[in-house]
C-alpha cells in the first residue's frame, strides 16, 4: 500500500521560486517515442509510475498544462525530494509508492481513471551515481541496492545468508548469468574469510570469475548486480502486479507504455500486452533507440518500449 503520509499535492506554481540544490543528470530514454504514444494533451491526467530523475515527468507535464497534471510515483524518497525542486513550475503531483499500487493512490486522491501511464523500469543516472546505496560498481558504500531503504533487506545481507545453490539460482534466474555457479562458489568462499559489504568488493569478486567478452564494454558484474537488485526490490513481482492492475486505471483508449531494459521484463510486458483482453497492443515489436540516441546516451542501448491502449468497455 502507498504511504499516505508521504503523498504530496505538489502542483508547482509558475511564479514559484526555483532553488535547484543539485541538477539531475538523468536523460530520459526514448523521449520522442514516449510522447508520440502517450500523446499528452492539455487537460490530460497522466501517470509516470517511475519518477526517477524526472525527465519523462517533465516532458509530459509541459504538454498537459494548464489544466492537466502528471501524477509521479517512486519508491525512492531521494528521487521525490529532488523532483520537488527540479520540476518546480510544472503541474506535478508526487507520491512515494510502488507503481503496482497505482490503483490505491488513485482511490486515495479521488480519481477513477487516467489518460495514460508510463513505466520506465531502468535505473536513473542519478541513482547509478548514488554511492551510498551501492548502485555504482566502484562504490565503497554499503551494498544495499534497495529503492526504498525502509523496506526489505539490503543486498549484502541477502548475500550473507543464502546458500551457494540458492545464490547461483538467483544470479542465473534474475541475471541470466551463465557463470552463476562459479560466482556463487566464490561468494561463499570469500565470505568465510570476510563479509562482502560494498559494491566494489562484489564487483571485483565477479570480475575475477567472469571473462570479459570481446567487443563488449559492459562490465562483467552487470548481470550479477541486476540479479541482486531485482531480488531485494521484488521487481518481477511488482511488474506482474502492475501489468494485472494498471489496465483498470486507464480511461478508454488510454495508453499504457513500458520501457524495459532486459529480457525478463520485456517478456512479461510482451505477453501481457498481447494476451490481456482489456488491451489493444500498439507495438508488434519493441521500439528501440536510434543509433544517434545510443551515441548521446549509451545507457539507452538496451531499452525496449512497448505500448497498448485500453479497449472501450
Amino acid at each position: 500500500m502507498p504511504q499516505t503520509s508521504l503523498y504530496r499535492d505538489t502542483c508547482f506554481s509558475n511564479d514559484a521560486k526555483i532553488v535547484i540544490m543539485s541538477a539531475p543528470i538523468h536523460i530520459p530514454v526514448l523521449a520522442d517515442e514516449v510522447l508520440r504514444l502517450l500523446a499528452p494533451q492539455p487537460g490530460h491526467v497522466l501517470v509516470d509510475g517511475t519518477l526517477g530523475g524526472g525527465g519523462h515527468t517533465g516532458l509530459l507535464a509541459e504538454r498537459v498544462a494548464p489544466d492537466g497534471y502528471v501524477l509521479a510515483l517512486d519508491r525512492d524518497a531521494a528521487a521525490i525530494a529532488a523532483a520537488e525542486q527540479n520540476l518546480a513550475g510544472l503541474a506535478v503531483k508526487v507520491a512515494q509508492a510502488n507503481f503496482c499500487d497505482l490503483q490505491d493512490v488513485l482511490t486515495e486522491i479521488g480519481i477513477d481513471a487516467v489518460d495514460g501511464v508510463l513505466l520506465d523500469l531502468g535505473l536513473s543516472s542519478d541513482q547509478l551515481a548514488d554511492r551510498e546505496r551501492g548502485f555504482s560498481f566502484d562504490s565503497d558504500g554499503p551494498l544495499d541496492l534497495r529503492f526504498d531503504p525502509s523496506e526489505g533487506e539490503p543486498a549484502w545481507r541477502l548475500i550473507e545468508r543464502l546458500a551457494a545453490d540458492d545464490l547461483a539460482n538467483l544470479i542465473y534466474l534474475y541475471g541470466e548469468e551463465r557463470f552463476s555457479r562459479r560466482i556463487a562458489r566464490k561468494i561463499v568462499q570469500t565470505r568465510r574469510a570476510s563479509p562482502i559489504r560494498t559494491s566494489a568488493e562484489l564487483a571485483q569478486l565477479v570480475r575475477s570469475c567472469v571473462p570479459r567478452s570481446r567487443g563488449h564494454s559492459i562490465d562483467q558484474a552487470t548481470r550479477t548486480f541486476q540479479a541482486f537488485r531485482i531480488a531485494v526490490n521484488n521487481e518481477m513481482g511488482a511488474l506482474d502486479k502492475a501489468l494485472e492492475r494498471i489496465p483498470d486505471c486507464l480511461k478508454p483508449h488510454g495508453c499504457f507504455a513500458v520501457i524495459s531494459f532486459h529480457s525478463l521484463e520485456d517478456r512479461r510486458v510482451k505477453q501481457a500486452f498481447r494476451s490481456d483482453p482489456r488491451l489493444e497492443n500498439l507495438t508488434k515489436k519493441p521500439i528501440r533507440p536510434t543509433e544517434l540516441e545510443v551515441q548521446r546516451n549509451p545507457r539507452s542501448r538496451s531499452a525496449r518500449l512497448r505500448a497498448a491502449s485500453r479497449r472501450p468497455d
